[in-house]
């Protein structure tokens, strides 16, 4: 990340704040999410230390573990301060913060860590700003997408590499591994999620976890999954039938599916642009799923048509039926319509997107 890119990120977030004069982040034994959005650090664990950011400038606490790291990676010019036993780094955090009035993502910190930080630097009154940052994440910038545009490319080439690996008798398990092999060796850093991969009825499940079932002829094969490149995240999910064609009723119902899914996928993805919002695009994929066929998938569209991605899988507003936030250009959202029948079956079908100027760009 370079400085002026940290610079506006830093600016877009104090613009969503009222008389913020810093934001602290801390991380406790995990990484809030809002210190890798500001540092753009792509190594390293951070733990329990510090990112102070003011209008213009950032400085980051850190200990000797990651020092080095730190100085090597972060923007030009961002003070990097070592947290040395031997040294009295407390005087300088008390030196920022001394009678400004400070933002903490409340969304992030334990209560008891954040009564222990307001006792340590005498901070009289802090503000949650944890909604302000997650407004400025929505809006994604130039890097941003670039990174989230090649986790999409890993996971697409792996979702089509991963069909060679279908065979009577493979376990859930056994290919969820083989996909994450495949999504490594493409260059994904890690994966974005535990990978999803369901067989048969159980595909009917949405969030069903991989588990010892063996793949059969006619089963619907489902798998979710995402790519990381630069803390950056992709989400694609692809429903495939496995064993040749026929003319069975089974078979065209399965067809036909993953038809109404994929054309209520489009339908929605057609109406995006800036402006509207979210729950009409979530309302245009319901609607159709409803509707189709006299009603016979009524209600079988059981969540949200999507989210927003970006560091976090999950990260901010998406299309859902109380998705009131207009949509901007750089906004990055999956749309995922899907239709689950209990004891057959289920076909979801994501993609990810960015909104533009005129529309959206499917990733």
């Amino acid at each position: 990340m370079k400085k002026e890119e940290q610079l506006s990120r830093i600016k877009r977030a104090f613009s969503y704040t009222k008389d913020i004069d810093v934001i602290v982040l801390l991380n406790t034994g995990n990484m809030d999410p809002n210190f890798l959005y500001f540092t753009g650090l792509k190594n390293g664990l951070f733990e329990y230390s510090y990112l102070i950011l003011e209008k213009y400038k950032a400085t980051l606490f850190t200990s000797s573990l990651e020092y080095e790291t730190a100085i090597e990676s972060v923007p030009e010019g961002m003070k990097v301060v070592k947290m040395d036993p031997s040294i009295d780094f407390r005087s300088e955090i008390n030196a920022i913060l001394k009678d400004k009035k400070v933002g903490m993502n409340d969304f992030f910190i334990p209560h008891g860590l954040y009564l222990l930080l307001m006792k340590r630097y005498n901070l009289k009154d802090t503000v949650d700003v944890s909604e302000a940052l997650s407004k400025a994440r929505l809006i994604k910038d130039e890097l941003e997408i670039k990174s989230i545009k090649k986790a999409v490319s890993i996971t697409k080439w792996a979702e089509m590499m991963i069909q060679k690996a279908f065979k009577e008798g493979i376990t859930e398990k056994e290919l969820a591994a083989k996909f994450d092999q495949i999504s490594a060796s493409l260059g994904s850093d890690s994966p974005s999620f535990e990978t999803i991969v369901c067989f048969g009825k159980n595909a009917a499940l949405p969030h069903h976890f991989p588990d010892n079932t063996k793949l059969k002829k006619g089963d619907f094969i489902l798998i979710d999954a995402g790519a990381k490149v630069d803390n950056y995240c992709s989400d694609i999910t692809r429903t495939f039938i496995f064993g040749e064609q026929n003319e069975s009723d089974d078979y065209k119902a399965k067809l036909r599916m993953m038809k109404v899914v994929k054309d209520a996928q489009l339908r929605a993805i057609k109406a995006i642009k800036p402006g509207v919002k979210g729950s009409e695009i979530h309302k245009i994929a319901q609607d159709y799923i409803d509707t189709v066929d006299d009603g016979f998938y009524k209600g079988k569209f059981i969540h949200a048509l999507g989210h927003s991605l970006g560091i976090e899988v999950h990260d901010g507003i998406g299309f859902s039926p109380g998705a009131n936030q207009l949509l901007k250009p750089g906004m990055v959202i999956t749309v995922e319509p899907g239709i689950y029948l209990p004891g057959f079956g289920g076909v979801r079908i994501e993609d990810d997107i960015v909104v533009t100027k005129d529309g959206a760009e499917v990733l």
